[in-house]
């Protein structure tokens, strides 16, 4: 995933790269904009710097069948109506929270069409190691019944 460019227009003026070559088109991504709570000073009650980047995942023809599938899948509970949705207002300008929220965006579109990881195989305990725990167990098994009382006087 790579960070939106900083070119003339919207700072997404190429699409969002979620991984390799695939990337969602401008045109697919809704923005809203409104006023951003806590500390900012005059400029904070006329400036509508939060950010909310929402992407209809459902719908999208940009991603492949397979990406879109896994993505539905994993991001099942972050969904309303097959559409995600990134907010970002930590900062005080609105072009550095639609960076803030398209970065979000796109690292997890890119974790949840990820494939998934290959699967454990099972391996054996050597025969050897498992023995030596075994000879360690009766030795300290004879090491503390030498500690009981029966033999002294």
């Amino acid at each position: 995933m790579s960070a939106p460019s900083r070119g003339s227009g919207s700072p997404l003026s190429r699409g969002l790269t979620i991984r390799g070559s695939v990337s969602v088109p401008e045109a697919e991504l809704m923005w809203r904009f409104s006023r951003s709570s806590g500390p900012g000073g005059q400029h904070v009650n006329t400036s509508d710097s939060q950010v909310e980047l929402r992407f209809d995942v459902a719908n999208t023809e940009a991603l492949p069948e397979v990406w879109k599938r896994r993505a539905l899948e994993r991001l099942a509970g972050r969904l309303v109506d097959g559409v995600v949705s990134v907010r970002s207002s930590e900062h005080r300008s609105q072009w550095r929270n639609r960076e803030t929220a398209a970065v979000r965006l796109a690292a997890l579109l890119a974790e949840a069409t990820a494939p998934p990881p290959k699967p454990r195989r099972p391996t054996r305990i050597p025969k050897g190691i498992n023995e030596r725990r075994l000879r360690e167990k009766k030795q300290r098994s004879e090491t503390k019944r030498g500690r009981t009382g029966r033999d002294w006087g």
